[in-house]
Formats: C-alpha cells, structure tokens, sequence
C-alpha cells in the first residue's frame, strides 16, 4: 500500500454519519475514494459544491465538474452547487463538521504551516486559512517526512496558515493528536515501530503506554 492511499484510508475512518467534511487539494481528495460502505457522509469543495464523490475514472472526468484546485471530480445524486460566497459563508459560520488539509509543515503544539513553499511563486493559501478558522475538527493529511527530512517539526519556520491548532495529523507514518497542546503519537504506520516514527521525527511526542499499529 502506497503512501497516500495509507493516509486516504486512516482518514476515511475518522468520518462520521452525516458529517459535512470539505477536502483539499492533494492527497485529501483521494479520502472520497475509502468512505466506508453505508456511511453517508456530505463532501463540500469551496468553490461551490456539496456532494462530490470518488475521483472520476480516465475519460469520465466533466469539464464543469472540478475541486478548488481545478482537478477533475465527480457529483453523486442530489449534489448542490452555489457560488463561492454561500460556500465561504458555511465555512465561516462554522458549518463544516470536518476539514481535511494538507501541509507543509505542523509544528509540537498542532501549529500548521501549508500555504508557502520558499522561493516559489504560488497563489496564495486559498480557503485554507477560513476552513483552520471555522470548521469544527481540522485533521492534517500528509506525508511524514519530504526530501529526508521531518514535516513534523518543533516550531514552523514557515507563515502559519491559522492561530488555531489542528485536532489530527495523519501521515504515512503516524496518527499523532494534541491533547493539551502537546503532540501525542496515537498510532503508527503497518510495520513500523514507535522507535522508527521517532526517528524520523523532529518534534517531541509524548508516547501513550499502548501505540496500537492503524487498521482501515
């Protein structure tokens, strides 16, 4: 099992009957792909839709039919567009049951940076300083580690994306939460040890008695 799809399907688990969950760009779109079968659950994009389902198949992609970042998805059965004003509005008014991002970097207290990339033109952060803001549960997907080197650091040396903490980082490596303001390791990867996620880790995580492995 490939690194993103790890992370898709640990996070699929924390959906919850009736959620209203907005997905970013990136690896959280693939979380459309691992619902759990019977669960009803409402996937919003940002730029104006409720009801998106599973990335479309090679050729069954519609024009119109596109995430926040232009890539190509599809609509279930009594899907609602808006514009961009009625969708903000539910993201600002705290309407957004859950939020999945991904990131550049989270820092030992649940601080995320995600929006910045040195020396690179880019956009700008998009909804993602909105939805850290107003959706009641913010959970990270991301890769544990880029280049050799831990996006699980001890302070983020890039803008934060919010003052407000994320509630869950899910990386291929870990599951790790932040209960009181301090990074706690929940789980760890299939096949790996607590040893081997510390090792590729630069913040400090409390270790719990028990770390179980993730089941999907």
């Amino acid at each position: 099992m490939d690194a993103q799809t790890i992370i898709a399907r640990r996070v699929a688990k924390e959906l919850r009957p009736g959620n209203l969950v907005n997905l970013g760009i990136g690896i959280p779109t693939l979380v459309a792909n691992y619902v759990p079968a019977g669960l009803n659950v409402f996937f919003q994009s940002e730029n104006g839709l409720i009801g998106t389902g599973p990335i479309p198949e090679q050729g069954m992609a519609h024009p119109l039919l596109t995430d926040a970042g232009g890539k190509p998805i599809s609509a279930l059965p009594g899907a609602a567009t808006f514009d961009s004003a009625m969708s903000f509005g539910l993201i600002r008014g705290g309407h957004v049951d859950i939020t999945v991002l991904g990131g550049l970097q989270v820092d030992a207290t649940g601080h995320l940076a995600n929006w910045m990339i040195p020396g690179k033109m880019v956009p700008g952060m998009g909804g993602a300083m909105d939805l850290v803001s107003g959706a009641k549960r913010v959970i990270v997907a991301m890769q544990h580690a880029a280049k050799g080197k831990s996006k699980i650091v001890a302070r983020c040396n890039l803008p934060l994306t919010s003052a407000r903490p994320v509630d869950l980082v899910v990386t291929d490596m870990a599951v790790i939460a932040f209960p009181g303001g301090k990074a706690t390791l929940l789980e760890t990867a299939p096949g790996l040890t607590v040893a081997e996620v510390l090792a590729v880790t630069e913040a400090e995580l409390a270790i719990p008695d028990t770390v179980p492995e993730m089941t999907f």
